[in-house]
């Protein structure tokens, strides 16, 4: 009964058209008045409410979150991004299919700089799109690649949603991070060769070959931006900073190059900058606080423990539990978006993780890889909107772009279920 509570409380007050955050706590009011009028709690409290919606955004390893988008603001109005796109021009753009190779390349790069989906889709899609419509390739399916290039952002480090999930459910930041690496790669290689195989029938003429001695001026000019991965990973590695100190970094350098060595990043600008990752901060921040108190009511509720006796026939096979869990999380993120996705189901799903005995660092990274790809399926998809809006498309077509990647992607995601090896093993190289 409880969890028939949790379950319509939460999707009636979604299907009404309240915003998730409200939603969260209107779901924490219902499990609390229900368990208090079963006797599960001595009496209804709103105060424990407040309390524990301030208590879940109290926390330290957030702090990452407004820096890390801060970094992705000055990446963008610094230059860092548009010297990433012509470094990748200069390597592979003359090859059929060129600005497509461009657009897989670049947003592995990005992704390692700034954590954000929205952000890296966004930059890519304004400086990408245009030049892809000129040189004549099909708008649609452009913008699914591109797309499908920036859903790899939560996955390579630095991952807001790895942040996000690891305070959720009180796993290593900096072991999440790590573990992001070779999915990350893979996904982009999945996007690439499905890219190879669709463009390899096209008849557009492939951009002249740049000079090596161009393409080594601008690899220099792109230094500083390809620098900022090593600098955040190595000094996590290494033991210099913690992933929240890391974020701080980020955001520190990315001024000082967009400022000061590119001289792209205007004082004027700042406010507005600050101001939009600010904005965002606050709507992720309100989600995390609003999440916290219906976990803290699951957990008293037993839902976990309901849950882990639902699933009970599946402990002892660890491979088809996982793949379980990832049809779900799949079926559940074409309704709702990344962040409300990773704080519902992370403390549903975590005591299920550890009672079957899965690395608790493998799902995260697989259940973030899943919830980014949630971000390219309708009707929600985040990052299939806003690839719509920059190329003026409907979000049918984008999706129909979109369509080819996003199973390449799935394949990625089912195959690292069979093989999970493939995450763990350059995890623990990582960690010696």
């Amino acid at each position: 009964m409880t969890v028939s509570v949790f379950v319509f409380s939460l999707l009636g007050a979604m299907a009404i058209g309240m915003p998730i955050a409200y939603a969260l706590l209107v779901c924490g009011l219902a499990l609390m008045w229900f368990m208090a009028a079963t006797g599960a709690l001595p009496a209804f409290d709103s105060q424990i409410l407040a309390q524990r919606f301030v208590d879940g955004a109290d926390n330290f390893p957030l702090l990452a979150v407004p820096f890390f988008l801060l970094a992705g603001e000055f990446m963008n109005a610094g230059g860092l991004s548009r010297r990433i796109v012509n470094l990748a021009t200069a390597w592979v753009g003359h090859f059929r299919g060129g600005l497509g190779y461009v657009a897989v390349m670049a947003a592995i790069i990005m992704a390692s700089l700034s954590g954000s989906a929205v952000a890296d889709t966004a930059a890519l899609a304004a400086l990408l799109i245009p030049m892809m419509k000129r040189a004549g390739y099909e708008v649609n399916r452009s913008a699914g690649l591109i797309a499908s290039g920036g859903i790899i952002a939560p996955v390579i480090p630095p991952s807001i949603g790895m942040i996000v999930f690891g305070v959720a459910g009180n796993v290593s930041i900096t072991k999440l991070f790590l573990a992001g690496i070779v999915p990350g790669i893979l996904m982009g290689l999945a996007i690439g060769v499905t890219w190879w195989w669709i463009a390899k029938r096209d008849q557009i003429q492939p951009a002249p070959r740049v000079a090596m001695k161009q393409r080594l001026k601008i690899t220099a000019e792109g230094f500083w931006a390809l620098a900022l991965p090593v600098v955040i990973l190595g000094g996590m590695k290494m033991g210099v900073f913690t992933p929240t100190e890391a974020a701080v970094v980020a955001a520190v350098y990315s001024f000082v190059v967009g400022m000061f060595i590119y001289r792209e990043l205007k004082v004027r600008e700042l406010y507005g900058l600050i101001l939009a990752a600010g904005k965002t901060t606050a709507v992720v921040m309100f989600l995390v606080a609003a999440a916290m108190v219906s976990a803290w009511l699951i957990t008293v509720a037993n839902i976990p423990g309901e849950v882990v006796k639902l699933l009970e026939p599946f402990l002892d096979n660890k491979t088809l539990l996982m793949f379980i869990m990832m049809v779900l999380v799949v079926v559940i993120g074409t309704a709702l978006d990344f962040t409300p996705t990773v704080l519902i189901l992370t403390p549903v799903l975590m005591p299920v993780v550890l009672k079957a005995g899965i690395d608790p660092v493998y799902f995260g990274v697989m259940f973030i890889m899943n919830n980014a790809i949630g971000l390219i399926t309708p009707p929600v998809g985040t990052v299939l909107n806003v690839v719509s809006g920059v190329a003026r498309i409907s979000l049918d077509d984008a999706f129909k772009g979109v369509m080819p990647f996003f199973l390449a992607q799935l394949a990625v995601l089912f195959l690292l279920v069979l093989f999970p090896d493939v995450v763990l093993v350059p995890l623990k190289f990582l960690m010696q």
